[in-house]
């Protein structure tokens, strides 16, 4: 049942238009995390949702008869979701690229920009100066295409703010991304400079899927509609986005669509080097956790009052707060005074994180040792760290293995999540391959079974542990 619903690529629709006004609704996709001026909830009136293209969706749903309904959902997924039939159309700044062309039914543009470079303020690079550098962008954007054409391999971002807030920390040679964004994001940071003019002009559309040409000459007539009356101009004005290039021609494409590629050889090679940083990105991080989570444990359980209570108010607020919130705060927010680059922040985020689970597991074994151990231990003249070394500590990791062995398995999966900041491991080189092939289907499956290549032996380890340890526990009388 799985494998057939990712087999499925495309929902049929007999007459979306229909659909939309017997429902009452048009459903329009797009991510709130594309922040100011696109969607996104107004701080004044937490819940609602204002932004210019709210407003346009709103006036084309009018124009239809019926009501503009807001369907979240990440911008990865935006034309998956649509194909999928989640929503009638997408519209979050989604731009005219010559694979969406031939993928999806687009409109006629709502708003023409330009793409704008992002350098160090003094810096001499230029756009023809890019390849060979590190250059921030989004993935699935124009700018991407852009990119890869002059033979870039772009740093991916899933958030606006983040490449500018990597550019201005040093960890970027430049960022490449719509004037929309830029002029918001980048251009008023004081250690960054905008070059207006070094990219290519672009368009920002609705799309549809390939079958709905009813729905999609409903919605170019309401954009006719909006033009006409001036409610375009009017609702760009007020959120201060009109300009002369919208009284011009839509621009035409300054890039070719990169060609199709197959999951061959190559592809191989860059997942197993995705599978190898999880890899070694795990094992890092895990031996981080050990160390650290021993020391909390022996605090918790040896220490007084004041440094037990330390370690405690650690595992807490490390076990009670997401990894994400911690990866961000550590890359991010502390990038003023802790300067790291993305793999070391992934390494210290994911170490710190498991050390509290790792110190609940080691403060449990200790305590589950008999008393006996530390007045064996005391009769014989050693001293509290000798008895902890010698005695409880061996013990304790002996009992605490298969937990755990279990937990490097979870961390080995929850590594995925440092890709939120630009580290290339598995499960994003999947995401990537998943877009450039136009296949999801293919690299999740590549990606799934290196997943259980990696975690499957270590699981089978655990339970091995866990047998060995149960029959050393209840030795048979001689």
């Amino acid at each position: 049942m799985i494998l057939a619903f990712l087999l499925v690529a495309t929902v049929v629709h007999a007459d979306t238009l229909a659909e939309v006004k017997s429902r009452g609704e048009l459903r329009w996709g797009g991510d709130i995390q594309g922040g100011e001026p696109y969607v996104y909830e107004d701080p004044r009136t937490p819940g609602k949702l204002i932004g210019f293209e709210v407003e346009i969706a709103d006036g084309i749903a009018g124009r239809l008869g019926v009501k503009a309904k807001f369907v979240q959902i990440s911008w990865p997924n935006l034309v998956p979701g649509l194909e999928r039939g989640d929503f009638d159309v997408a519209m979050n700044g989604l731009e005219v690229t010559a694979e969406r062309r031939a993928r999806l039914r687009l409109s006629r543009p709502y708003f023409i920009y330009s793409e704008t470079l992002a350098v160090p303020r003094g810096a001499s690079l230029r756009f023809l100066d890019l390849p060979g550098k590190r250059v921030g962008t989004l993935n699935q954007t124009y700018a991407y295409e852009l990119l890869r054409g002059l033979r870039v391999e772009p740093t991916l971002y899933d958030g606006v703010q983040e490449p500018y807030l990597d550019l201005a920390a040093g960890r970027l040679d430049a960022v490449l991304l719509d004037d929309i964004i830029a002029d918001r994001y980048g251009c008023t940071m004081a250690a960054l400079e905008c070059l207006r003019g070094e990219g290519a002009l672009g368009a920002y559309v609705l799309a549809m899927r390939k079958g709905d040409a009813t729905l999609a000459a409903a919605v170019d007539s309401a954009l006719d509609d909006l033009r006409r009356t001036g409610e375009l101009r009017a609702i760009l004005e007020r959120w201060h986005l009109w300009n002369a290039r919208q009284e011009g021609p839509a621009p035409a494409l300054a890039a070719q669509a990169l060609a199709k590629r197959p999951f061959d050889a190559e592809q191989l090679r860059l997942f197993a080097q995705g599978a190898l940083v999880t890899l070694w990105l795990s094992v890092v991080s895990f031996a981080i956790a050990m160390a650290l989570g021993v020391l909390l444990a022996v605090a918790r359980v040896f220490g007084g009052r004041v440094v037990a209570g330390a370690a405690a108010v650690y595992v807490e607020v490390f076990r009670g707060t997401p990894v994400l919130l911690q990866l961000y705060v550590l890359y991010f927010a502390l990038a003023p005074v802790l300067r790291l680059d993305a793999f070391e922040a992934a390494i210290l985020g994911l170490g710190l994180n498991y050390a509290a689970y790792e110190a609940e597991i080691y403060r449990g074994a200790l305590l589950a040792l008999p008393r006996g151990q530390t007045e064996a231990a005391n009769a014989l003249g050693l001293s509290r760290v000798q008895t902890l070394r010698h005695v409880l500590l061996p013990q304790a990791l002996r009992l605490a293995l298969p937990p755990m062995t279990n937990d490097f398995v979870a961390l080995l999966k929850d590594s995925s999540v440092v890709s939120v900041i630009t580290v290339v491991e598995l499960t994003k080189r999947m995401t990537i391959a998943g877009v450039d092939l136009n296949d999801w289907v293919i690299p999740g499956l590549a990606c799934a079974a290196l997943y259980f290549a990696m975690s499957f032996p270590l699981a089978q380890l655990a339970r091995m542990l866990e047998r060995r340890l149960q029959r050393d526990s209840h030795p048979r009388p001689a």
